[in-house]
């Protein structure tokens, strides 16, 4: 049922990776399918400079329904991701766990079908990250791309 197109509305993180990104930061789209075994790949693209690149993860389901795990092979880093809240066709809040060597950090992504959500889903994702610990300044509403984004998809 997650399976589709979604664009990334927000992002909360307390990694040190989106202190330091967080002003370049913008909204992209991820494509997410379903495997036979009831996996999920992830396909996101998120900008750099000013191109679109796109990483592949695979999100291995676990015996709780909504959550999967996932190790990036680049960082060795262990993420433990868990739908918090959907209704499929409107909007998706994920939380991740990610845990590494150097220590551990959360991540809170909301996803939506269109370019624009609703200030009380807004609201909800806000409330959510600071539920998990995050600060203000930790929690971001990723301002639209334009239409830059959107070619060659």
């Amino acid at each position: 049922q997650l399976t589709g197109r979604w664009y990334s509305i927000g992002l909360a993180s307390n990694s040190d990776w989106f202190k330091e990104k967080r002003h370049l930061m913008k909204m992209c789209t991820t494509i997410i399918s379903a495997t036979a075994e009831g996996n999920l790949e992830v396909a996101s693209t998120y900008p750099k400079g000013d191109q679109c690149v796109t990483r592949n993860s695979l999100y291995t389901k676990t015996e709780q329904p909504g959550r999967f795990t996932y190790t990036s092979p680049r960082w060795g880093s262990k993420h433990n991701i868990h739908v918090v809240d959907t209704n499929y066709k409107e909007y998706a809040l994920v939380a991740t766990q990610i845990s590494k060597s150097t220590g551990s950090s959360t991540m809170v992504l909301l996803y939506s079908r269109t370019k624009e959500l609703s200030p009380e889903r807004l609201e909800m994702f806000t409330q959510f990250s600071r539920g998990q610990g995050l600060t203000d300044d930790e929690i971001l509403i990723l301002p639209q791309t334009g239409e830059a984004g959107s070619t060659g998809m």
